[in-house]
């Protein structure tokens, strides 16, 4: 049965995108994003109903109302406040640039009768606001020192000196302020500072205008800037969401090439192991030929070394013999026909010598080639 003003409301704001887009309007302070609205449409319905009865900060209507009341109801009580407090402060300020002028020149009695009789009301107004404090709280509370504000105001000048100085506290207070906000004046625009006294009397009329038209354009750049910002961290969500589904459609791509070619790699690995072993067994049968050349050096020359050995004996055998056979001649050399026979034998001993001599010199030479 409710179904139909909801249904009218709905189709009043819009639909699809457009529905969202005021939805997420309506409740900009909630954390939720067109994707959400999307793909839950009766909380998206929900939301709809509900901007009927709340605002965008989430008050309803009468609280909203009645919190508009209480607002307009404490701002009257803060300009009051601000007036008395503006006021409080300005006096003191008019009574300290009184002390201090009085320090650095001397001034007439009746200004300085002035400014005591200001002060001394000031602080008899301060201590029965402290004694007697039930225009601001309902609740009594115990005296000072048995003080009551009867006491105090026996402290008040003379009624006469009173009377005088509201006679001219106006003129004074005026003259004050008036140097206060030319001095607001001269800090807000310096440039207004050489200006005539009528000029800057104009221009600081319109000074109020200026200032409140300024802090509207704040208060306007401060609520731009609070939408941009949650503009922005919506923007950021969805850029975020919209990064992660790229980043996880790029790793299945991946996954799907690294798959496709992993075969290939797989292949090309192969033949690389396969080129790099027949690499290293040519590299061992080169080192073992290497080997076996360098044994069979090492057993010819050990063969030769003893083929000279054998041949160095010889020859001494040989030149032992010739020796001996010298010194048989050199004894037998007066014999005839006996040394005939052994000058024949000497000859085929000298003979040998040197065939040995000639085969030891060609084994040399074929040793050091």
């Amino acid at each position: 049965m409710s179904a139909g003003p909801e249904s009218t409301h709905v189709s009043s704001l819009g639909n699809g995108d457009s529905l969202h887009q005021q939805v997420l309007a309506s409740f900009p302070l909630c954390d939720i994003t067109e994707e959400d609205l999307t793909q839950n449409p009766q909380f998206c319905k929900l939301l709809v109903t509900l901007a009927q009865h709340v605002d965008q900060s989430g008050l309803t209507v009468p609280l909203k109302t009645e919190l508009e009341k209480a607002e307009q109801k404490l701002q009257s009580q803060r300009r009051h406040w601000l007036r008395s407090e503006s006021l409080h402060k300005g006096l003191q300020e008019m009574i300290q640039e009184h002390c201090i002028r009085k320090h650095h020149a001397t001034l007439p009695p009746d200004q300085n009768m002035f400014y005591e009789t200001m002060e001394k009301s000031l602080l008899v107004a301060q201590c029965i606001r402290q004694l007697d404090p039930s225009s601001t709280t309902n609740q009594e509370q115990p005296s000072v020192l048995g003080l009551n504000p009867q006491h105090v105001m026996e402290l008040m000048p003379l009624e006469k000196n009173v009377q005088r100085m509201k006679q001219g506290l106006p003129r004074e207070l005026e003259k004050h302020l008036k140097k206060k906000c030319m001095g607001l004046l001269s800090y807000y625009q310096p440039e207004w500072e050489n200006e005539s006294e009528g000029l800057k009397s104009s221009k600081l009329s319109h000074l109020s205008a200026q200032l409140d038209k300024e802090k509207k354009r704040a208060e306007s750049l401060k609520e731009t800037c609070r939408e941009n910002t949650v503009l922005l961290q919506r923007q950021t969500q969805l850029y975020l969401s919209e990064l992660i589904k790229c980043i996880q459609l790029l790793q299945s791509l991946i996954l799907d090439h690294r798959l496709r070619i992993q075969t290939d790699l797989d292949r090309k690995k192969l033949d690389y192991l396969e080129g790099k072993c027949g690499l290293v067994l040519q590299k061992i049968k080169t080192e073992m030929v290497e080997i076996q050349l360098d044994t069979y050096t090492v057993d010819s020359i050990s063969a030769h070394r003893k083929i000279r050995e054998k041949l160095d004996s010889e020859l001494k055998a040989c030149q032992v013999e010739k020796q001996s056979v010298e010194l048989k001649l050199a004894s037998f050399e007066i014999l005839g026909k006996e040394f005939e026979a052994l000058a024949e034998e000497y000859c085929r001993l000298r003979q040998e010598i040197e065939m040995k001599h000639w085969a030891l010199k060609e084994f040399t030479q074929y040793k050091d080639k």
